[in-house]
C-alpha cells in the first residue's frame, strides 16, 4: 500500500500540542482524514483519528457519552464505566473513553505513515 498524497491543515490556537490535521490518500482510492499531527513531550508523534465511546442507558437504551453520570434522555443514574471504578491515571481514563476509527495493524506500517506525515508537516510548516 502506497500513500500517493497527504494534505497537511495546521491547527492555530489555544491548543498548543495539536499542531495539524491530515488527509492521507492511499493507492490513488481509500482516504484518511483527522489523523492528528501532536506534539509530545520526547516530539512529534501522530494520533490516528477517534472516536467518543458511547454507553446505552439500561432504561431507555438511549446512547451516552462514556463518563456520563446521568442519561441525556431520561435522567437515569448510569452506572460507572470501567475507568471510574479504579479512580486511575487520568490519561489512561480519556484514551478508554475514545476508540481509533482506522489504525496501522503492524509496527511497520504505523512507522511508514508516521514517518512521510511529519516530513509533509515540516517541509508544509517550512513554507
Amino acid at each position: 500500500m502506497e500513500i500517493t498524497e497527504i494534505r497537511i491543515f495546521p491547527k492555530e490556537g489555544q491548543d498548543k500540542k495539536l499542531k495539524a490535521y491530515t488527509t492521507v490518500t492511499f493507492d490513488n482510492v481509500f482516504v484518511v482524514r483527522n489523523i492528528k499531527v501532536i506534539e509530545g513531550s520526547t516530539g512529534l508523534f501522530i494520533a490516528m483519528p477517534s472516536r467518543k465511546i458511547k454507553f446505552a442507558c439500561v432504561k431507555c437504551t438511549f446512547k451516552n457519552e462514556a463518563g456520563s453520570k446521568f442519561c441525556s434522555q431520561c435522567g437515569e443514574a448510569l452506572p460507572p464505566t470501567r475507568s471510574e471504578f479504579g479512580g486511575g491515571d487520568a490519561r489512561a481514563d480519556a484514551k478508554a473513553e475514545h476508540r481509533d476509527v482506522a489504525h496501522p495493524i503492524s509496527q511497520d506500517f504505523r512507522e511508514y505513515l508516521q514517518s512521510n506525515i511529519l516530513k509533509a508537516y515540516e517541509k508544509e510548516v517550512a513554507g
